[in-house]
């Protein structure tokens, strides 16, 4: 492929491989498309923060720490203490206030990130009820999650790109991240998620970075997948 565009941190690739020395190959194919990664919790066991130190150290790139930590409140700062020593960019925790403010204190005089999450974008009504969640619309909850963490001290919030824009009206959210699951470009299939937008329309509704997986590491091509996005989000 000739005429590249140059990597945007607002694109943020989800590595969902099973292990570190194919997270290894997904950046290789990547290359300089790619500057802000994702290691999720499925990746934990197969390598993860090892690939986070070579991704980090050694290439330069960013990293996203999709953990989603939730306990009490001791156990939650012990281990963002910990996870703040690897010169990570961004590691999610649960929205709930108690969660927020024990992370923020974990990363205290580190530059990371805390993000809460607000709920699942794999998540619709039907599955709050069945988890016994409280009545209402899903994005009035988001919304409300969102202002809370806010208040308890989180530098951003996870959210879909369905309720973001009505998340950056909050005042709270003043200077805070908001991080979306976005779909592949337009047309791409959504696969597990419910409460999804195109890249374009997740910015357009106030998302600060894209969270991209699938269609993006199961391509036949990922920079060719990638490169397709991010002219997308640059309007081409």
């Amino acid at each position: 492929m000739t005429d590249l565009l140059p990597a945007d941190d607002r694109l943020i690739v989800a590595m969902d491989v099973p292990n570190a020395l194919a997270g290894l190959e997904l950046a290789k194919q990547l290359g300089d498309s790619v500057s802000f990664y994702k290691i999720g919790l499925g990746m934990l066991t197969g390598g993860g923060l090892a690939l986070a130190n070579e991704l980090k150290g050694e290439q330069g790139k960013k990293i996203f720490l999709d953990m989603k930590l939730f306990d009490i409140g001791a156990t939650v700062e012990a281990a963002v203490r910990g996870l703040s020593r690897y010169d990570l960019d961004l590691l999610t925790v649960h929205g709930d206030p108690h969660v927020v403010t024990a992370a923020k204190q974990g990363a205290a005089g580190k530059d990371l990130k805390i993000l809460a999450v607000t709920i699942l974008t794999s998540l619709d009504r039907a599955d709050l009820d069945a988890a016994l969640i409280r009545d209402g619309a899903v994005a009035d909850l988001v919304v409300e999650r969102a202002g809370r963490a806010f208040l308890a001290g989180a530098d951003g919030v996870i959210a879909s790109p369905r309720e973001a824009a009505l998340i950056r009206a909050l005042p709270e959210a003043a200077g805070k991240l908001i991080v979306t699951r976005a779909c592949g470009p337009r047309g791409a299939a959504l696969g597990d998620q419910k409460r999804v937008e195109t890249p374009a329309a997740a910015l357009q509704a106030g998302a600060d970075h894209l969270v991209v997986g699938r269609p993006i590491w199961q391509a036949a091509d990922p920079q060719a997948a990638a490169q397709a996005i991010l002219r997308e989000i640059a309007g081409i």
